[in-house]
């Protein structure tokens, strides 16, 4: 947790004025309905008369943008604790920048730290097909849907995409398909029990695993 001295506390509530500030505008901006203008307007939140139909109105057009605020501060932290988990940041790193504990960052944020996938694609149908990892990703849904787009634009090109698996950080197959000709789409399939453990590159088994996987496809073409 964040240890402030004087200095730091004062520069934080001066940020939180700065964010005060920041939603009160945007608030003032969409006062038109309302029939004020920026410069007409109330100059604070409390300049109105509490119990009035106007100050109802301003507080919840203030309530909305605040709202705003808080749904774009979470995706910029997410944004934020992505890139440092990229960058070597722990989970432990992670709680104390934002001021959580260690375990309520992982709860956050659990594709962070330590959480990777691999996308392999298999490429190639006018000649041997040839499987090798493409990318790495730190989304499982990110790397599916490029496996997916791989193989549905690999039909457009002779040496395209004719099968793609995304595999976790524990090397398990999460996820596979191939390009059916018959539905002219990408199918996603299960790959047989031998298959759904794949090997680190440079480890033995790795090049077994690959050559098995492409004959399993090119089964299937």
């Amino acid at each position: 947790m964040w240890e402030l001295h004087g200095e730091a506390i004062e520069e934080r509530v001066a940020f939180r004025a700065q964010v005060r500030d920041l939603v009160w505008r945007e608030t003032k901006r969409r006062m038109s309905f309302l029939g004020f203008s920026e410069q007409e307007g109330p100059a604070t939140p409390n300049a109105m008369a509490p119990a009035s139909a106007a100050a109802k109105a301003v507080h919840l057009a203030y309530l909305e943008v605040a709202s705003e605020v808080g749904v774009a501060a979470r995706e910029l932290a997410t944004d934020a604790a992505t890139r440092s988990g990229r960058a070597g940041a722990t989970y432990a790193d992670l709680g104390e920048a934002s001021g959580i504990t260690r375990q309520a960052a992982r709860k956050r944020w659990p594709e962070a730290v330590g959480t990777h996938w691999a996308l392999y694609l298999l490429t190639g149908k006018k000649h041997h097909p040839r499987g090798m990892v493409v990318r790495v990703l730190r989304s499982s849904s990110k790397a599916i849907e490029t496996g997916r787009t791989a193989v549905d634009e690999g039909a457009l090109t002779e040496d395209g995409a004719v099968g793609a698996v995304v595999i976790n950080a524990a090397r398990e197959v999460v996820w596979a398909c191939y390009f059916n000709d018959g539905t002219y789409a990408p199918e996603e399939i299960t790959l047989p029990e031998d298959l759904q453990n794949v090997p680190a590159p440079g480890e033995d088994g790795h090049a077994d695993w690959q050559q098995r996987w492409e004959r399993h496809i090119s089964s299937m073409l």
